[in-house]
């Protein structure tokens, strides 16, 4: 299953796409030697905010947790429409998540369809409490090309030690309804992918997700290592298996992050993080947007991406990022996926 969803991504590329992909990375291996912020290119890979609504109550997560100190909404098509007009021809992934539920925006789907029609690989994540029958189809016909859907447990009493508020019953029909859609239609898309994220409350059940997805008829499995915010002194969700702890515990019997903080982030050259209200984050790490980079609101993405302040961002990731609170916690250069 994992060749077709690689064919179907090479389809979507072209030239242009190529030769942008090309320049990007060049000059991050430059910027990497000389320690200096070169930028060619425009970003492959953007997320976009759907929404930061979100159902449920996560331990670990702003929108769960209702935590936010930035303006919460949900994005106007229009907004979206316009840019993806600017920024689709260079794109490869397009990944409709940040914060909050994706299923929650109105037109989410509508999203999706219109990133499909431009030739661009989309990807989203979901709690997948609101895949209905109906939505399931619509999913498929979207074009949608990938769907990672966060099941934490195979028993409700594990699930929702993490998914607070869920219903994993809720989570395995969406699925079903999802996998009967794809068949009914004929459709080898979306690939459907099982997200465990490897806590200590779930661990035991690793080898039983496995066998979920198989009776289901998942297409991936993947066990992603999960971010905490209170770790030094230790952590309830840490994991006891090391393969799947972004930490590690030091002779004093505190933890630390495992990544060594090395002072360069492909992050910053090849992609970047789009709020619902059109404020550039430099990534997936800065959930509460602390380090707006620029506002499509009132610039072009590319003015914003080749912008002083933007420059000024790279040069202090080149210079120490163990300076920079959102990296201090930052998993890049290290195996998320185990």
């Amino acid at each position: 299953m994992h060749f077709r969803d690689s064919i179907n991504f090479f389809s979507k590329l072209n030239a242009g796409k190529a030769a942008n992909t090309l320049s990007v990375l060049s000059s991050f291996y430059l910027s990497k030697w000389s320690g200096k912020p070169i930028q060619w290119g425009v970003p492959f890979n953007v997320s976009i905010e759907p929404t930061t609504t979100c159902n449920l109550g996560c331990p670990e997560c702003p929108s769960g947790l209702k935590n936010f100190t930035r303006p919460t909404g949900n994005m106007e098509y229009d907004f979206y429409r316009k840019t993806l007009d600017e920024i689709g021809d260079k794109l490869i992934y397009l990944y409709f998540y940040f914060q909050g539920e994706p299923y929650l925006h109105p037109k989410f789907l509508e999203l999706v369809k219109y990133a499909s029609q431009k030739k661009i690989y989309t990807v989203t994540s979901t709690n997948a409490h609101f895949l209905t029958e109906r939505k399931a189809q619509e999913t498929v016909e979207s074009g949608l090309d990938r769907i990672l859907i966060s099941i934490d447990g195979t028993t409700q009493e594990t699930y929702e030690q993490y998914r607070v508020g869920g219903s994993l019953e809720k989570v395995i029909e969406g699925t079903k309804n999802l996998v009967k859609a794809k068949r009914a239609m004929g459709s080898k898309t979306p690939h459907i992918i099982f997200q465990f994220l490897v806590v200590k409350p779930n661990e035991h059940q690793i080898e039983d997700i496995k066998k979920l997805a198989a009776e289901i008829g998942v297409d991936e499995v993947k066990l992603k290592t999960a971010q905490v915010y209170e770790y030094k002194n230790g952590n309830d969700l840490i994991p006891t298996i090391d393969k799947y702890s972004r930490y590690a515990k030091a002779s004093d019997g505190t933890y630390a992050i495992k990544n060594e903080l090395l002072n360069h982030c492909w992050k910053l050259w090849h992609s970047c993080v789009i709020t619902w209200d059109g404020r550039i984050v430099p990534c997936c790490f800065d959930k509460d947007a602390q380090h707006q980079l620029g506002d499509l609101n009132t610039k072009k993405f590319r003015d914003i991406w080749q912008s002083d302040l933007y420059r000024s961002f790279r040069s202090r990731v080149l210079r120490s990022r163990a300076e920079i609170d959102i990296c201090t916690n930052c998993s890049e250069g290290t195996k998320v996926w185990a």
